[in-house]
Parts: structure tokens; C-alpha cells; sequence
């Protein structure tokens, strides 16, 4: 796959935030992801359109591969840069409170459900409204597993609020709130994909997820279910700490690694960002996600040109 000859300066925003952070700082479950992604972004496996999740391509057409692959891949370094610091954030937060081999198997769980969940829902679509459109629309990032991280977070530390938009919402209502907001202000993010990521993370708080996957980590460490949370300094040497991270810290920290913006106004910049690049309108693509117009509008050779060309950004 070619990518467009500039520089990432998202991928370096990233490397930069890594290093302010301090690899030792990072918990080992979240660093692995993180570094797989970044890996898969510098060295894809195949083009995006060849990875991305689709009710065509991955259960009709029967390419499974999808589902591992797609939420590793990222369009662009602004997709993958907003994704991973919000992976540094939660990821750190979350993997502290559960530990490593729980919150590794949460990662690999989601990852893989997630798609599942985006075909069903797709499906769904296509059938109720009748519009086979939604059979096609493909999509790929990490950000679906980000909402359920997200719905995790807000489970396992009640309470509080988030800003959304200059609205203060509770945070038991924030990722539905968020949900609705992000895809106004990216209109071509992949809803459908965000969504999937919410009621996965549903079924682990509220389903039964959480005792399959408990009973699973259970048996992969001979350690207590409940193991007590790890910090990592500088120096490389591991802490215990208490149960209870401190939250004033981490959002201190997640601060510094946005500079300050929530998680829309991250999107409205990556989208803004994305858009300078691209160079106005000479290049139809949208950056977050792509449009089929009605197929009786264009010719079929159209039409799969463009579907190649585009596609949904989780």
C-alpha cells in the first residue's frame, strides 16, 4: 500500500507523548497495543481496503481475516495519533484497576467482538431500511474499542462528569452523549462502529461477559482474580499502589497529552488536519469516512471505484 510522501507529524505528536510519559510508566497490555498499532500503521499488512470490516466483505464473502485485522490499521497519522493517546489514557487507567492478563484478554476479546457486533448492527440496517448500502460501508480503527473501554471506565469508577461540547453530562451518560457528538462534528466517522464499541462494552458490565472473560484470565495466571494494580517508575523497578487510582493525576495527565481538548475536539482537529492535507477540493475523498452515492446515479465501474478509494474510519 502507498502512502502519501509527507510527514507524519501525528506519528511523531505520538512518539513525542510516549517519551514524555516514560515507556516504564506504560502498563505492558497497553504498550503492546499501542506498539502494534503504530507497527501495523508503519508496515500495513495489506491495503485498507483489503483489511477494513464489511457485511460484503467479511460475512458474505466469508474473509474472516477482517475482524483481527481491521481495528490495528489506521487512513492516516491523525487517526492513528488520536486513537493511541486515548489508548495511553484509558488503557493505563484501566489496566492498573484490572491488571495485566484481565484487561489483556478484554483487548483481545473486544477487538474481535466489536466487528461482530459492526456486521450484525450493518445488517440490521440494510434490512429495516432497506438499503443495501449499508452491506458495503466498511470500516476500520481502533476507536470502536476505545468506546468500550470507555463504558468500562465509567463503570469501574462511578460518578463525576465530563465535558462534552461545553455541556457538562454525567458519566454514566457521557459515551452515549459522545456517541451523537462525534459524529456530528466528523460526520464521516463510522457511527455504526462506535456504537458496536458501546454495547460490547455494555455486555461486559452489564452481560456476562465479565465473568466469561475472568473465568478465562482466571486460567491463563495462578495470581488472584482481582490482582493488585502496578505502577510503573521511572527507574524500571514496579510499586504496588492502592486499589484506587488517583483520578485528579490521570486527568492531569490525559491533559497533557491532549493539551487540553476532550475527546470531540481531538476529532474536530485530526478532521481539520486531515482536511489541509488532503488540499481541497481536487481530491474528493472525506477523511473520516466515505459516501456512496445511489448506485442508479452511476455506472457499476463507478461505483467500485469509489469504494475503493473510501471508507469509514473507526
Amino acid at each position: 500500500m502507498q502512502r502519501r510522501q509527507r510527514i507524519n507529524v501525528g506519528l511523531m505528536l505520538l512518539f513525542s507523548q510516549i517519551y514524555q510519559v516514560g515507556v516504564r510508566n506504560i502498563p505492558p497490555v497497553t504498550l503492546a497495543t499501542m506498539a502494534a498499532n503504530i507497527f501495523l500503521f508503519l508496515n500495513p499488512m495489506k491495503s485498507l481496503w483489503e483489511v477494513c470490516i464489511s457485511v460484503q466483505e467479511g460475512y458474505q464473502r466469508g474473509d474472516w481475516q477482517r475482524l483481527l485485522l481491521s481495528p490495528f490499521h489506521h487512513a492516516d497519522d491523525w487517526h492513528l495519533y488520536f486513537n493511541m493517546v486515548s489508548m495511553l489514557w484509558k488503557g493505563t487507567r484501566l489496566e492498573r484497576k484490572l491488571g495485566s492478563v484481565l484487561f489483556g484478554c478484554i483487548i483481545a476479546a473486544f477487538s474481535q467482538l466489536i466487528g461482530v457486533m459492526y456486521i450484525i448492527l450493518e445488517m440490521l440496517l440494510a434490512e429495516i431500511l432497506v438499503e443495501p448500502m449499508y452491506r458495503q460501508q466498511c470500516a476500520v480503527g481502533f476507536s470502536g474499542v476505545l468506546f468500550a473501554l470507555k463504558v468500562l471506565i465509567n463503570h469501574y469508577y462511578p460518578g463525576g462528569s465530563s465535558n462534552v461540547m461545553g455541556f457538562h453530562v454525567p458519566n454514566r451518560y457521557a459515551c452515549w452523549v459522545e456517541l451523537i457528538a462525534i459524529h456530528i462534528v466528523s460526520p464521516g466517522s463510522s457511527f455504526v462502529g462506535h456504537l458496536a464499541g458501546i454495547l460490547v462494552g455494555l455486555l461486559y458490565t452489564q452481560g456476562p461477559l465479565k465473568k466469561i472473560l475472568k473465568m478465562f484470565a482466571g486460567s491463563l495466571s495462578s495470581d488472584d482474580h482481582s490482582p493488585r494494580p502496578t505502577h510503573f517508575n521511572s527507574s524500571g523497578y514496579a510499586r504496588y499502589s492502592s486499589d484506587q487510582y488517583q483520578p485528579n493525576n490521570m486527568q492531569q495527565d490525559y491533559s497533557r497529552y491532549t493539551g487540553g481538548l476532550n475527546e470531540e475536539e481531538q476529532y474536530e482537529r485530526a478532521v481539520r488536519n486531515s482536511l489541509n492535507d488532503i488540499g481541497g477540493p481536487q481530491n474528493e475523498r472525506r477523511p473520516y469516512g466515505f459516501w456512496i452515492p445511489p448506485e442508479e446515479q452511476l455506472e457499476q465501474e463507478e461505483i467500485r471505484r469509489r469504494r475503493l478509494n473510501r471508507f469509514n474510519r473507526q
